[in-house]
């Protein structure tokens, strides 16, 4: 009984490599999105009056979701994976989650928690990431980085998302984000 327990114990490690191995090789593919949620950004919702051009109004990441953000990036340039685009929420937490992972970010309000607006505004800016979707799918060799919200990755591929996991996405019929893989940084 012992022995059985120690195969399975050390045949999950190469599984884990396995993974691993199939989303960088998915990402080198390209035409796919990998969509992560902000790194630990402890407590829920931002404070009422929050602000999106004051960082100090908002929830922020600690420090284990900032070193977290630093491993998803070192994951990714060992792997010599680059993305062609860097996109964020305007959100803090989600423009410092991608720099300190890419040293990049571009704010774009699609991205944004739907929770600051209308219904409408949620609805459309979900067509504009499906959208978005649709054309990195027709790129070879070339994917995006998101980086955004709980809120958002469930209203595109539905379920719940770990701080600073990563969803690899591409489009299917009509646009509908397809999820292809998962990835979680320890």
């Amino acid at each position: 009984m012992q022995r059985r327990a120690l195969l399975i114990a050390t045949s999950a490690w190469p599984w884990a490599a396995r993974a691993d191995d199939a989303v960088a090789a998915r990402l080198a593919a390209g035409g796919v999105v990998i969509a992560f949620r902000h790194a630990l950004a402890p407590g829920t919702f931002d404070p009422p009056g929050f602000r999106l051009d004051d960082c100090g109004t908002q929830r922020n990441l600690n420090d284990e979701g900032r070193a977290h953000a630093q491993r998803i990036g070192a994951w990714l340039r060992e792997r010599r994976l680059s993305p062609a685009a860097v996109r964020s929420s305007p959100w803090c937490r989600c423009v410092d989650t991608a720099r300190l992972a890419f040293d990049r970010a571009d704010p774009w309000l699609p991205l944004g928690s739907p929770r600051a607006g209308s219904e409408a505004v949620h609805d459309a800016a979900l067509r504009e990431l499906r959208a978005s979707l649709a054309a990195v799918a027709r790129s070879e060799r070339r994917f995006e980085v998101w980086v955004t919200h709980q809120f958002v990755l469930t209203a595109l591929v539905g379920g719940h998302v770990a701080s600073g996991e990563g969803l690899v996405l591409q489009a299917g019929a009509g646009h509908q984000p397809t999820l292809v893989a998962r990835l979680s940084v320890a």
